[in-house]
Protein backbone atom coordinates (compact mmCIF):
# COMPACT_ATOMS: atom_id res chain seq x y z
CA UNK A 1 0.00 0.00 0.00
CA UNK A 2 2.81 2.52 0.80
CA UNK A 3 4.30 1.64 -2.54
CA UNK A 4 1.21 2.35 -4.87
CA UNK A 5 1.03 6.16 -2.27
CA UNK A 6 4.33 6.48 -3.38
CA UNK A 7 3.96 6.30 -6.80
CA UNK A 8 0.45 8.26 -6.68
CA UNK A 9 2.01 11.22 -5.03
CA UNK A 10 5.53 11.08 -7.04
CA UNK A 11 2.59 11.32 -10.26
CA UNK A 12 1.29 14.29 -9.04
CA UNK A 13 4.55 15.75 -8.27
CA UNK A 14 5.60 15.13 -12.01
CA UNK A 15 2.70 17.56 -12.85
CA UNK A 16 3.75 20.44 -10.33
CA UNK A 17 7.67 19.79 -11.46
CA UNK A 18 7.81 22.22 -14.81
CA UNK A 19 6.31 25.23 -12.37
CA UNK A 20 9.09 24.27 -9.79
CA UNK A 21 12.01 23.95 -12.56
CA UNK A 22 10.86 27.36 -14.71
CA UNK A 23 12.18 29.58 -11.34
CA UNK A 24 15.27 26.86 -11.23
CA UNK A 25 13.98 24.61 -8.14
CA UNK A 26 12.72 21.29 -8.08
CA UNK A 27 10.91 18.89 -4.93
CA UNK A 28 12.15 15.45 -4.00
CA UNK A 29 10.08 13.02 -2.51
CA UNK A 30 12.07 12.12 0.41
CA UNK A 31 9.48 9.50 2.57
CA UNK A 32 5.56 9.03 3.25
CA UNK A 33 5.24 8.45 7.01
CA UNK A 34 1.26 7.69 8.02
CA UNK A 35 -0.23 10.42 5.89
CA UNK A 36 2.66 12.66 6.54
CA UNK A 37 4.35 13.19 2.98
CA UNK A 38 7.73 14.43 3.58
CA UNK A 39 9.56 16.61 0.72
CA UNK A 40 12.75 18.27 0.21
CA UNK A 41 12.59 21.39 -1.96
CA UNK A 42 16.07 22.02 -4.20
CA UNK A 43 17.47 24.27 -5.84
CA UNK A 44 16.24 27.96 -6.04
CA UNK A 45 12.81 26.57 -3.90
CA UNK A 46 14.84 26.09 -0.99
CA UNK A 47 15.82 29.14 -0.38
CA UNK A 48 13.09 30.74 -1.90
CA UNK A 49 10.68 33.16 0.47
CA UNK A 50 7.42 31.87 -0.75
CA UNK A 51 8.87 28.49 -0.24
CA UNK A 52 6.44 27.80 2.66
CA UNK A 53 3.60 29.02 0.47
CA UNK A 54 4.20 26.37 -2.35
CA UNK A 55 4.28 23.63 -0.17
CA UNK A 56 0.57 24.57 1.71
CA UNK A 57 -1.11 26.06 -0.75
CA UNK A 58 0.28 24.40 -3.98
CA UNK A 59 1.63 20.86 -3.41
CA UNK A 60 -0.37 19.75 -0.77
CA UNK A 61 -3.14 21.09 -1.84
CA UNK A 62 -2.67 19.18 -5.41
CA UNK A 63 -1.39 15.94 -3.05
CA UNK A 64 -4.59 16.26 -0.62
CA UNK A 65 -6.84 16.38 -3.75
CA UNK A 66 -5.48 13.59 -5.94
CA UNK A 67 -4.51 11.45 -2.92
CA UNK A 68 -7.10 11.04 -0.13
CA UNK A 69 -4.59 9.47 1.94
CA UNK A 70 -2.34 12.31 2.37
CA UNK A 71 -2.31 14.36 5.76
CA UNK A 72 -0.05 16.67 5.18
CA UNK A 73 3.11 17.42 4.14
CA UNK A 74 6.60 18.55 5.83
CA UNK A 75 9.51 19.96 4.97
CA UNK A 76 12.70 18.27 5.41
CA UNK A 77 16.55 19.28 5.14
Amino acid sequence: MVESMKEEVEEVLETLRPMLMADGGNVELVDIDDGVVKLRLVGSCASCSSSTMTLKMGIEKALKKAVPMVRCIEAVE
